[in-house]
C-alpha cells in the first residue's frame, strides 16, 4: 500500500499531518506557564470535577477554546480535561475544530489526545509552503507517547486536490507511515489524485510548416 502511494506522488499528502506540528509544539511548549482563564467556573464536590463555561487555556503557542470544560484536576501533574461545544486547538502551524475533545496530561505533559466531530475538521500550514493540508474524520486518537495518530469514521486528508479516504487511517509520526484499512462493510480505500495542469502551448510559438 506505501509503495503504491508513493509512486502516485501522493507521499508529501500522507507524512504532512497536522499532529507532527502538534507534537513539536508541545514539546517546546512544556517548561512554560499554562493560563486558564473562563466565564465562569463550579466545583461538583460529588464527582470531584471541576468545571468551566467559556474556557479558554493556553501555554505557548497552543491555545484551547471551548464552550465547557472539565476536569479531575486543575494541577496538569495528572489530571483528565474533557471539552465540550465549539472545540478550537491552535497550535504553531495548525488549527483544529471538532465538537468534543479529552486530553490526559501527565507530569505536565499532554500523553493522550482524542478529538471527535462530525466531522472533526484539521488543518496544517506546512513551513516553507503555501499549501494548507486539510484533513477531517469523526474520531481521532494521538498517542504522543507511542507517537502514533489513528483517524476513523470516515477520515479524510487532501493536499493540493490529491485526497486519499478510508474507513481507517493509522499514521505512525517516527517510521513516517500509514496503514489504510477498508471498512468492515466492503467500503474500499479510495485514493484520487489530480494531474498537474499541463500549459497550452502559445500560438505565436507554434512551428511553420
Amino acid at each position: 500500500m506505501i509503495d503504491a502511494l508513493r509512486a502516485m506522488n501522493t507521499r508529501p499528502l500522507l507524512l504532512l499531518l497536522l499532529l507532527p506540528g502538534f507534537a513539536v509544539s508541545q514539546t517546546s511548549d512544556l517548561r512554560l506557564p499554562i493560563t486558564l482563564v473562563a466565564d465562569s467556573t463550579d466545583y461538583d464536590g460529588k464527582s470531584s470535577m471541576m468545571m468551566f463555561q467559556g474556557l479558554r487555556l493556553s501555554q505557548g503557542t497552543t491555545n484551547i477554546e471551548a464552550d465547557e470544560g472539565r476536569a479531575s484536576k486543575i494541577d496538569f501533574e495528572d489530571s483528565v480535561w474533557h471539552f465540550t461545544g465549539n472545540v478550537v486547538i491552535d497550535v504553531e502551524a495548525g488549527h483544529i475544530e471538532s465538537e468534543s475533545a479529552e486530553l490526559r496530561f501527565t507530569d505536565t505533559q499532554l500523553r493522550l489526545a482524542i478529538i471527535e466531530g462530525t466531522p472533526a475538521t484539521f488543518e496544517l500550514n506546512r513551513p516553507g509552503s503555501e499549501e494548507t493540508t486539510y484533513a477531517q474524520a469523526g474520531k481521532l486518537r494521538y498517542d504522543l507517547d507511542a507517537g502514533i495518530v489513528e483517524f476513523s469514521d470516515d477520515a479524510i486528508i487532501t493536499e493540493g486536490g490529491n485526497q486519499i479516504s478510508s474507513s481507517f487511517l493509522m499514521y505512525n509520526i517516527a517510521e513516517q507511515r500509514i496503514n489504510a484499512q477498508s471498512s468492515d462493510d466492503g467500503v474500499p480505500v479510495q485514493i484520487t489524485v489530480i494531474p498537474e495542469a499541463v500549459a497550452e502551448p502559445d500560438a505565436t510559438e507554434e512551428e511553420i510548416p
